[in-house]
């Protein structure tokens, strides 16, 4: 008895619909787990930023350091330059603001951020406080040591992506004022947007505008043994920056 077998055109009828409807569905499955790290990083960072706020809670007001050096009351240690993932993880469990945070060191990273499987970062913590948030004392600004010391906090925001590509998020991020200038870039893993935690305990994804900005960003996440921090925008470029230094958290500043 003779069995009906697949003509050659048939067959390659069948593989050409396969494709076809491949080519349908990855844009859509991409998109979708896009829309899924979007959503959990901003969790993380609501978490993190919740964690803040009942840290200054319990410590009359006092905002947790927000630089990562070993020195008390530092929302997470400072590793070694050779650090492990590892050694890294427990740079912040030995945190101050890790008993607020929960059981897991997973709540400080975006599962977007790529960089502890590349050997020329191989970071593990995606996010940092802003320095004026109890953080690195830059460039004439004053930081806000008190919670009280942020006005507006709803404008203000704390915990950043970061994308220092020295091997791990060092310090706090920064900017300068006078004239405002970019120091420290950002993670721009959500197709150019960065999510972002506010003093008032809101966080959200912000989406950036200016092209210098973005293709900076982009160089240290991409380039990072060729970048170089500071960036002065173009005249015609400066929406992001003015954003950034209206939203800085510190006390006030030249």
């Amino acid at each position: 008895m003779k069995t009906k077998a697949f003509t050659l055109i048939e067959l390659l009828v069948v593989i050409a619909i396969i494709a076809i409807l491949m080519a349908i569905l990855m844009p859509a499955l991409r998109a979708a787990k896009d829309h899924a790290r979007r959503v959990h990083c901003v969790s993380n960072v609501k978490t993190l930023t919740l964690a803040w706020l009942m840290y200054k809670d319990e410590n009359d007001d006092k905002l947790v350091g927000g630089h990562t050096a070993n020195e008390p009351h530092m929302w997470v240690l400072r590793p070694s330059n050779d650090a492990s993932i590892e050694q890294k993880k427990k740079a912040i469990r030995e945190g101050a603001l890790f008993p607020y945070v929960g059981d897991t060191v997973d709540v400080y990273r975006c599962p977007a951020d790529q960089r502890q499987k590349d050997p020329r970062q191989f970071a593990f913590r995606s996010f940092s406080i802003a320095g004026g948030a109890n953080g690195q004392n830059w460039a004439g600004s004053v930081q806000s040591t008190k919670y009280s010391d942020i006005r507006n906090p709803a404008t203000k925001y704390v915990f950043l992506e970061d994308i220092d590509p020295r091997g791990y998020n060092r310090g706090s991020w920064v900017m300068d004022f006078g004239p405002p200038t970019w120091v420290d870039p950002l993670a721009i893993w959500h197709n150019e947007k960065s999510t972002m935690g506010f003093a008032d305990g809101h966080s959200e994804m912000h989406r950036w505008h200016d092209k210098s900005f973005t293709d900076w960003c982009r160089k240290a996440m991409f380039e990072p043994m060729g970048f170089a921090f500071r960036m002065t925008p173009p005249v015609d470029e400066r929406q992001d920056i003015g954003f950034m230094a209206n939203g800085y958290p510190c006390k006030s500043h030249d």
